[in-house]
C-alpha cells in the first residue's frame, strides 16, 4: 500500500502547480491605496470603494483597450485626453465598457490640474478617478500591485498547504474517514458527506446536515459514479454540490459530495481531489486490515476445531485483543458461495432459519463472531455463549429443536448449531455437527438428534476418574438396560441396593439425571464412542 510520504510529496507538487498556474487572486483597491499612502489618492481625499483589480496597466493611447482584460487600475500621464470634451468622455466610455475599475492620473508630466470634464466623465461611467503626483513613477504603483500580489499568492499557498497537511494527518488517525470529512468540511466552509459503497452508514460533517442524506442518497444513485474516475456537479436545496467516486484497489469504495459554503477556488478544488486520494487510502487500508483479520480468525478457527486449544487462544488474543471466549457454541453452515458472504450477511441468512427473539439473538451473537473458517464445503463459526436461553428451545420443539421459517425467498442455506460447551470440547463436536449439517433441509438449522450433548465428553471423563467403583461400567449396564435395576444388578453381579448407590453417586458426580432421554442417549454415545467400560 502506497505509504503517507509518498502522498505527502504529491500534495507538495500540486500545490507548487497550484502556485505556478495561478489561484484567483485578487487585490483590492483599498490595499494598493493603503500601500501605497499619498502616493496614489482620490481627487477629493475620500477613501477609495472596496473593489477588486485584476492588474495595473501603463497606457498613453487613444484606445488601449485591446490591450486590457477588464478589471484593471489604468494608468496615464493624460495625453489620451487632451483634445474636445467629447473626445474625453469618449476615452472613459471605452475604458469602462472594458472593464476598467479606476483611471491614474499622472500629474506633473503634461497634465498639472485634473479636468472638470474628466472627473464628470468617470463619476458618470462608473470608474474611480486617483491621482498619482508628479514625483512617483508609474512603476513604483505597479511593482507594489505585484508585491501585494506576490504575498497574498505566498498566504494562500501556505494556507492551502496547511489544510493539505491537516488532511493527511487526518487520515493517519483511527477514525480516519470521519477525520477526512471533517476537515473538508470546515476548510470550506459548507459540509462534506462520505457515502460507501457497500451501503453502510454515511460519514458526514456538520451533524445538523443528515438532513441531506435521503436527496443525496438518490442523486448518487442516478448519477451512477460506481466503477469510475468520475466526478459530478448537481444542484441540492439551491447549492451547488460535487461528488467524487472514491476508487480504491480497481473497485469503488464510496462517493465523496461536498457542498461549500462560498464560490470554490482553484485550491479548493485541489483540496478535495487531496481528500479523494485520502479516503481511497482508508479505504485499501481496511480492505487490507479485514483481509489479514480474516486470515487470523480462520488460523484460530481451524487450530481449535483441530485440538490446538492453546494456539487458537494466542492467534484469537491477537485478533481479538482480549481472552478468547472459554464457553462458546459452534455452528456450521453449508450452501453455494459461503466465502463470498460478509459474516454479516450469514447472519441475515442463518438468522432468518428462525422467529422473534431467538433469531434476533443468533443474528446478534453471529455478527460479533470474528472466527470463521471454511471446511470440505462448510462454514464454521465460533460463536461466544451468553446466559440468554438456547434459541432452539424457545422455536417450539425442544425434542426435535430444528426450525425451518421459510421467506418470501427461502434461505439457501442449510445449518447446525451446537449446545453451548467449553472450548476444549469443540474438536470432539465438530463431526457431530458437520453431520447434522449435511442432513439438515435446506432452510433448516438444527439443533436436535445427530449432535451430541458436548458435556458427555466431561461425563465420561468423571466417572472414569473416580477410583472408588467402576461406575463406568455401572453407568453403561444401567443405560443399555433401560434402567431396569434387576437386570442391571445381575449383569453386574452387585446387590440392587448397590447399584442404587453407585448410580446415585454417578448422577451427583455428572449433576444430571440418568433418567433423562437426552443424558442417557448423548452418555451412551460417548461412551461407545470412547470404548469405555466392558464390552457390549
Amino acid at each position: 500500500m502506497p505509504n503517507y510520504c509518498h502522498f505527502l510529496v504529491r500534495i507538495t507538487n500540486n500545490c507548487r502547480l497550484l502556485r505556478k498556474n495561478g489561484s484567483c487572486l485578487v487585490i483590492s483597491l483599498t490595499q494598493l491605496c493603503e500601500k501605497l499612502g499619498n502616493a496614489l489618492r482620490t481627487v477629493d481625499g475620500d477613501p477609495v470603494a472596496r473593489i477588486n483589480l485584476t492588474g495595473v496597466h501603463i497606457s498613453e493611447l487613444t484606445d488601449p483597450t485591446p490591450y486590457l482584460e477588464g478589471g484593471e487600475l489604468l494608468l496615464t500621464t493624460g495625453i489620451p485626453l487632451a483634445g474636445e470634451p467629447d473626445s474625453l468622455r469618449d476615452y472613459v466610455t471605452r475604458l469602462a465598457s472594458r472593464g476598467v475599475l479606476a483611471l491614474g492620473l499622472g500629474l506633473g508630466a503634461g497634465t498639472d490640474d485634473v479636468p472638470a470634464q474628466l472627473e464628470s466623465a468617470c463619476a458618470g461611467a462608473g470608474v474611480t478617478l486617483l491621482i498619482v503626483p508628479a514625483s512617483i513613477p508609474f512603476m513604483h504603483i505597479s511593482r507594489t500591485y505585484w508585491d501585494l500580489v506576490g504575498k497574498t499568492e505566498q498566504a494562500d499557498l501556505a494556507a492551502s498547504l496547511t489544510l493539505q497537511t491537516s488532511l493527511t494527518q487526518a487520515a493517519t488517525r483511527p477514525e480516519a474517514v470521519a477525520a477526512v470529512v471533517k476537515v473538508l468540511s470546515n476548510a470550506l466552509g459548507g459540509w462534506a458527506v462520505y457515502l460507501p459503497a457497500d451501503g453502510s452508514a454515511e460519514t458526514y460533517w456538520p451533524p445538523e446536515e443528515n438532513r441531506v442524506l435521503p436527496q443525496l442518497r438518490e442523486e448518487t444513485a442516478r448519477l451512477g459514479l460506481a466503477g469510475t474516475h468520475s466526478a459530478a456537479t448537481f444542484p441540492l436545496d439551491g447549492m451547488d454540490v460535487v461528488e467524487y467516486s472514491i476508487i480504491a484497489d480497481r473497485r469503488t469504495a464510496g462517493f465523496l459530495a461536498v457542498c461549500a459554503g462560498r464560490p470554490l477556488r482553484k485550491a479548493d478544488r485541489q483540496l478535495m481531489l487531496t481528500g479523494c486520494m485520502l479516503l481511497a487510502v482508508a479505504a485499501q487500508r481496511e480492505w487490507q486490515l479485514t483481509r489479514a483479520n480474516s486470515v487470523l480468525g480462520t488460523t484460530a478457527t481451524t487450530l481449535a476445531l483441530n485440538g490446538f486449544v492453546d494456539a487458537a487462544r494466542l492467534v484469537a488474543g491477537d485478533l481479538i485483543g482480549s481472552p478468547l471466549a472459554e464457553r462458546v457454541r459452534l455452528l456450521a453452515i453449508r450452501g453455494d458461495n459461503l466465502e463470498a458472504l460478509t459474516t454479516s450477511e450469514l447472519a441475515d441468512q442463518v438468522s432468518a432459519m428462525l422467529s422473534g427473539e431467538p433469531a434476533m439473538r443468533l443474528g446478534d451473537s453471529i455478527r460479533r463472531c470474528r472466527l470463521r473458517s471454511m471446511e470440505d464445503g462448510v462454514c464454521y463459526l465460533i460463536l461466544e455463549t451468553r446466559t440468554d436461553p438456547d434459541p432452539a428451545e424457545e422455536s417450539g420443539n425442544p425434542v426435535e429443536a430444528a426450525v425451518s421459517r421459510r421467506r418470501a425467498q427461502p434461505v439457501p442455506f442449510a445449518a447446525a448449531l451446537s449446545r453451548p460447551m467449553p472450548l476444549s470440547q469443540l474438536p470432539g463436536s465438530a463431526d457431530d455437527l458437520r453431520r447434522s449439517c449435511l442432513l439438515a433441509r435446506v432452510g433448516q438449522i438444527s439443533t436436535g438428534p445427530g449432535l451430541r450433548d458436548p458435556r458427555a465428553v466431561e461425563w465420561v471423563a468423571r466417572l472414569t476418574a473416580y477410583s472408588r467403583a467402576d461406575l463406568v461400567a455401572t453407568v453403561k449396564s444401567y443405560i443399555r438396560n433401560q434402567g431396569q435395576w434387576e437386570v442391571a444388578a445381575r449383569e453386574l453381579k452387585l446387590h440392587r441396593n448397590s447399584l442404587r448407590h453407585r448410580i446415585g453417586i454417578a448422577a451427583k458426580l455428572l449433576d444430571a439425571d440418568l433418567d433423562d432421554p437426552d443424558v442417557s442417549a448423548n452418555l451412551w454415545l460417548e461412551l461407545r464412542r470412547v470404548g469405555a467400560g466392558s464390552a457390549d
